[in-house]
């Protein structure tokens, strides 16, 4: 019984942080209902997929794949190129796949030529604490809004919207910390069914359209052949560098909560991790989904359900592998009221928070790294208050950097650390000469 509950947990989990994103994106292209539902279904059974083959496979962590938010922004600034007449959608959406098979690529030669071990050594305490409170900055933004509806029936605060996810969010924080092992456990799973029975009730679900087919298989290729250009060449090499980032820090990040949880050390292979983050990329290119990659907001989950072991995560994967092949439990799942998850998974993002203090805490906190806190900081969350509109006009692959406080701030902090670490052994080498 606890295996079923806790994969549902998973399963629950992993559709609502993935339903959004397709959707978001199939709007920004114009794509019909019936589109969406389609590119939606790819996506989940990419998700699924890539899952089982990082558990089983790579770095053998309960860490959950979801639509890569790189990805995620790629794909908006190719709609701006379409609406604005720079591309047509069908050779934008082939360019970006294949975008996403060279990244896959170059995922793959980095873990076959095992160059990861020496990027691993660049992820100090101070550079993934930094990643942690930049991630949940830029993250928090679209959950408030979210919460408050703003989008969803209105492009303003809608009380009627925002009361019944407010209600949903503080249920799911008194859940997660209930006396009863049971309750605390499944606070996620039970959360999303009774609100989302709230939100049926209160008429705040949106009527799905009915699905042409009972079953299918995801379409591979989509959107037709891929296309090369040297914009999505150049976007997707730095896309690349910028998702191995996201990768080790998400995988570095789990495998400390593992170890606080159950002082069990898990060892995962970096380099084996970025050769099946390759296959998985090139899964997403074929398969016309939206890029993945290993997600950090597990962590949250991890602590939120202190649900440790492979076997749910496994069989949760496994649900929404087998939830893409029916599209009418696609339609369902793509019309689970975004309000309503992000109150949801609320609780698992903010709790993030912690863990990055936590790296903290491990530090001396001098002079330079207060400092380099200090400016990293200051750099990615106000980098966040940039319009993306006031960076149209400059290359798809530098806007992916500029128009990224997470990015952008984390590699500060990176620089920063390995320039005064260079300083420091210089003045060493002095004093001892």
């Amino acid at each position: 019984m606890k295996v079923i509950m806790s994969s549902l947990q998973w399963a629950a989990f992993i559709l609502a942080g993935a339903v959004v994103v397709p959707i978001v994106i199939g709007e920004a292209f114009d794509m019909s209902s019936l589109e969406i539902s389609s590119f939606l279904q790819r996506t989940l059974f990419v998700l699924g997929v890539a899952g089982l083959l990082q558990v089983l496979l790579g770095h053998r962590l309960p860490l959950m794949e979801g639509p890569a938010g790189l990805w995620w922004g790629i794909f908006i600034v190719y709609a701006g190129l379409v609406s604005s007449g720079g591309l047509s959608g069908e050779s934008a959406l082939r360019q970006l796949e294949a975008g996403m098979l060279i990244s896959g690529t170059l995922f793959l030669i980095a873990g076959f030529f095992r160059w990861i071990d020496a990027i691993k050594q660049l992820f100090t305490p101070l550079v993934t604490g930094t990643y942690l409170i930049l991630l949940v900055s830029q993250l928090s933004g679209s959950f408030i809004q979210g919460i408050l509806g703003i989008g969803y029936f209105t492009d303003r605060v809608d009380p009627r919207v925002a009361l019944p996810a407010i209600g949903v969010l503080i249920f799911t924080i008194l859940l997660s910390k209930s006396s009863i092992p049971f309750v605390r456990s499944y606070s996620i799973l039970i959360s999303l069914i009774t609100g989302w029975i709230v939100f049926y009730l209160l008429r705040l679900t949106k009527t799905p359209s009915a699905p042409a087919e009972i079953f299918s298989l995801p379409q591979p290729l989509a959107f037709g052949p891929p296309e090369l250009s040297s914009g999505i060449i150049l976007s997707a090499i730095m896309t690349a560098m910028l998702l191995l980032t996201n990768m080790i820090a998400s995988m570095k990040v789990v495998e400390n909560v593992i170890l606080a949880q159950t002082e069990t050390r898990e060892d995962p292979d970096y380099n084996r991790a970025s050769i099946i983050t390759g296959v998985n990329q090139w899964l997403s290119g074929l398969f016309a989904a939206v890029g993945n990659v290993p997600i950090s907001a597990t962590a949250g989950f991890l602590l939120t359900t202190k649900t440790m072991e492979r076997l749910p995560f496994i069989i949760g994967s496994l649900i929404v592998i087998f939830i893409s092949f029916f599209p009418l439990f696609t339609t369902f799942a793509a019309n689970l009221p975004p309000p309503l998850g992000y109150a949801v998974i609320f609780i698992t993002i903010a709790s993030l928070v912690s863990l990055g203090i936590r790296e903290y805490y491990s530090l001396k906190m001098t002079e330079q790294e207060l400092f380099i806190i200090s400016l990293s900081l200051m750099i990615g969350i106000g980098s966040l208050f940039v319009p993306g509109e006031t960076l149209a006009h400059l290359p798809s692959s530098v806007m992916s950097i500029a128009n990224n406080g997470l990015i952008l701030g984390t590699l500060t902090c990176l620089v920063l650390e390995q320039i005064y670490r260079g300083l420091n052994r210089r003045k060493e080498r002095k004093k001892s000469a």
